[in-house]
């Protein structure tokens, strides 16, 4: 793919995308780049490109079903101020999104989804465009069980619509008529609120709908490094980009060639993350996923043999036993947990002594102007 270059505008690097993957035998195409290049613009600049207007301006016709921060916009809580009883969450009825749901069974279709991460469940009124959330029930003066309302947290909030979506993705990816004009599926950072744990699983469950279809060509972009991860080994040869800002503007670069090109920055998340003392248990997770690769790369069996020293290292061997049950922990869906100052210290060694032994280039990664003891 020709697709690697330099773009002066957002526009003119969807335009590319377009024509590139318009022609090109590829399902899926992913892009890498860090919060504050551009990525929801590129996608919003993607989907217009998809758009056609009459003499007046208004649409017609689409081609591209997306899912980005203007996604969540589309939904708004109704807190009820006036009886702090009946909050609801209010879907933009105007927009294109949920065009003909009404006749399609949508709660159906999302609690299966739902039910993978959440325990609360929900009903859609779709006359009055809201949907109401519950956990619990009670008997009403007639003795019928009734919700219990309750206004979801705003990381089940973005679960609930991560799932909303995947949903109304497949009944495009099923050619469902109401659907039928989608084309392509543009998603952009679905995973803002989940932890590295349920990364992994959102990812291999994308993954596998995008797999087993024939109908659509997706585009999906994320600053996440493992979620980006699991989705180059998941999907059947994807194209993989980087996406860079730089003076002359939006810097494409494709890293098919150069093979695991994103876990330099993962591994920079992680040297930046040590250094700030914002260490939280899911980056044992990432840590593990770098040493494997390492090992894979310089035929190693096991990770842990690219963290000891001789066959005698008692700390290479203490290290990997603390990889072993660090990376497996029980983390919060919603809150990822911070490490405690002991396990902080044991990840800086880890860290430090695999930076040591495998050179990355150091302007990658700067030291501290003034070394001082990190929280």
């Amino acid at each position: 793919m020709a697709a690697a270059g330099t773009f002066a505008t957002l526009d003119a690097l969807a335009a590319h995308l377009r024509r590139e993957i318009a022609g090109a035998n590829k399902k899926c195409t992913l892009i890498f780049a860090h919060n504050g290049t551009g990525k929801t613009r590129l996608s919003m600049a993607f989907k217009d490109l998809g758009k056609a207007r009459d003499a007046e301006g208004q649409v017609t016709a689409r081609d591209t079903l997306y899912f980005n921060a203007f996604t969540e916009d589309l939904f708004s809580w109704d807190n009820d101020l006036a009886n702090d009883r009946d909050r609801v969450l209010r879907m933009n009825t105007a927009s294109a999104f949920f065009d003909g749901l009404a006749e399609l069974e949508m709660e159906n279709r999302i609690r299966p989804l739902l039910r993978r991460h959440a325990d609360f469940d929900f009903q859609i009124d779709y006359a009055a465009g809201t949907i109401l959330f519950w956990r619990e029930t009670a008997k009403d003066a007639q003795g019928a069980e009734v919700p219990v309302p309750i206004k979801i947290s705003r990381g089940e909030e973005n679960l609930f619509i991560w799932c909303f979506f995947l949903a109304v993705a497949q009944l495009a990816i099923d050619g469902q008529e109401a659907y039928d004009w989608v084309r392509y599926l543009y998603i952009d950072d679905p995973i803002s609120s989940l932890d590295e744990q349920n990364a992994i699983a959102v990812a291999a469950h994308l993954a596998r709908m995008l797999k087993g279809q024939e109908r659509l060509k997706a585009v999906i972009s994320s600053h996440h490094t493992l979620f980006f991860n699991v989705l180059c080994n998941e999907l059947n040869k994807p194209w993989q980009f980087y996406l860079g800002r730089e003076a002359a503007g939006w810097v494409l670069r494709d890293t098919g060639a150069t093979p695991r090109f994103y876990h330099v920055a993962m591994l920079k998340e992680l040297h930046e993350a040590a250094q700030a003392g914002r260490l939280y248990t899911y980056h044992f997770t990432i840590l593990r996923s770098i040493l494997e690769k390492t090992a894979t790369f310089h035929g190693f069996s096991h990770f842990g043999d690219v963290m000891k020293r001789d066959p005698d290292d008692e700390d290479g061997t203490l290290h990997f036993r603390y990889i072993q049950l660090l990376s497996h922990g029980s983390y919060s869906l919603f809150e990822p947990a911070e490490m405690l100052p002991e396990n902080k210290d044991i990840f800086r060694r880890i860290l430090e002594n695999f930076m040591t032994d495998y050179r990355f280039n150091p302007a990658l990664f700067p030291q501290p102007e003034t070394e001082g003891a990190t929280p």
